[in-house]
């Protein structure tokens, strides 16, 4: 064998493991704890309920409600390219999309009726459950545990009974549930079309970072660069390693397999690190700005908000097929029933938020307590307490699936 045929083979190899291979999912895990703190030192922590709400902002405005309503302070939604949530929303689906193109796994999925109209449901109850939360499986649980945040745990709760509610719902519907289930349609494209977009989507991605970064009327502006394309980064990783937390939720209860619950703790628990490392005495940037706000994703919800919230949430995505996260990399795969949840989920968030700020329930304590854990324990006892609630959870999935003692029966 020549050696060109050798170095051919060996390019094709890395392709495949790189674009088309499923990811183990505890690397999948690592990679998404290591570019959430990569995000985090860049600006801040990534969110997918940031970016849906943008985007329900705009649809409320677009059909005449945004003044009706009243909820609001601005005369119309922060720009969809200029608002932080938003950039990294679309960056995620994008990166998420170039994945799918690549592996060959872009297709216009159709599901069947009935899946069509749970996601108008699914949307508007994931889209309350993270407004009463303080935010998604992301905002409100993943990166506000890793974030040293109180809340992420009472979500944590809310989000574990959502998904054995949402189960149990879901074995119901399978008994007793037999209309809606035509319609069902895959639209295929050719591989060379794919990898095509794939490659035009990446394009896409630099030429946008590079026009952020080339502002030089605007800082903010300029910084968004980054955000986008770690959040590409994000999306393309997620979508590569089928990684969703609620199957991490859901999955002890159904099947027993704790793969994901697994992925999911050790990912915590590495952001958890990261953040300490960049909020330990609150190391500053130039003009004396912090590193990285210790406030963030510290929210008034430590209390029922976030345990209701986490509940109405976790219930939501078992009718979604996916959490705030994977349904944006759904999305970005071709999944038309996500393609529903998102702008209801949108919709739903945009005006529950917005009551809620207009209400000043948060500022209130209404919803629950602001607890940042560095001010109740310090950062090592903060650190201590997050990787034993992160091994308990372990440990407990680990022995269900030998034992199956919290299966959710049929």
């Amino acid at each position: 064998m020549s050696e060109e045929s050798i170095f051919g083979k060996k390019v094709k190899g890395l392709y495949k493991a790189l674009c088309q291979d499923e990811w183990n999912a505890m690397t999948t895990g690592v990679i998404v704890a290591l570019f959430s703190i990569l995000i985090m030192a860049w600006w801040r922590p990534w969110g997918a309920v940031g970016a849906i709400r943008n985007w329900g902002d705009w649809i409320i405005y677009g059909v005449g409600l945004w003044d009706t309503l009243g909820f609001w302070e601005s005369d119309t939604p922060r720009g969809i390219f200029s608002n932080t949530g938003s950039v990294i929303g679309i960056g995620f689906v994008a990166g998420a999309f170039v994945s799918a193109c690549l592996g060959n796994d872009f297709a216009i999925r159709v599901p069947p009726v009935l899946e069509l109209c749970k996601a108008v449901a699914a949307g508007i109850l994931m889209g309350i459950g993270s407004a009463l939360a303080g935010g998604c499986n992301v905002g409100g649980f993943y990166n506000a545990i890793g974030n040293l945040a109180a809340n992420g745990f009472t979500m944590m709760i809310g989000l574990i009974f959502g998904a054995i509610i949402g189960l149990k719902y879901i074995y119901w519907e399978m008994e007793h549930i037999s209309w809606g289930s035509g319609g069902a349609k895959t639209i295929e494209f050719p591989f060379s079309l794919k990898a095509l977009c794939g490659v035009v989507a990446l394009v896409a991605l630099i030429v946008g970072a590079y026009s952020y970064a080339g502002n030089e009327d605007s800082d903010y502006l300029n910084s968004m660069s980054g955000l986008l394309l770690i959040a590409a980064a994000l999306g393309y990783a997620m979508q590569r390693g089928r990684w969703c937390m609620i199957q991490g939720f859901r999955e002890p209860h159904m099947t027993g397999d704790c793969t994901l619950a697994k992925s999911v703790a050790l990912s915590v628990v590495i952001v958890a690190i990261g953040a300490v490392v960049l909020k330990y005495g609150v190391p500053v940037r130039i003009e004396g700005e912090p590193v990285l706000n210790p406030a963030h994703y510290v929210r008034g919800t430590f209390g029922w908000g976030a345990v209701v919230g986490g509940l109405i949430f976790g219930f939501g995505a078992i009718l979604a097929g996916g959490c705030g996260s994977g349904s944006l990399w759904r999305v970005g795969e071709g999944q038309v029933k996500l393609w529903v949840v998102v702008p209801f989920f949108g919709i739903s968030n945009s005006i529950m938020t917005g009551w809620f700020k207009d209400a000043e329930f948060e500022a209130d304590g209404v919803l629950g307590k602001a607890v940042f854990l560095p001010d109740v324990m310090g950062f090592g006892g903060s650190l201590f307490l997050i990787i034993g609630v992160m091994l308990l959870w372990y440990l407990i999935v680990d022995w269900n699936e030998d034992s199956n003692k919290l299966i959710v029966e049929m």
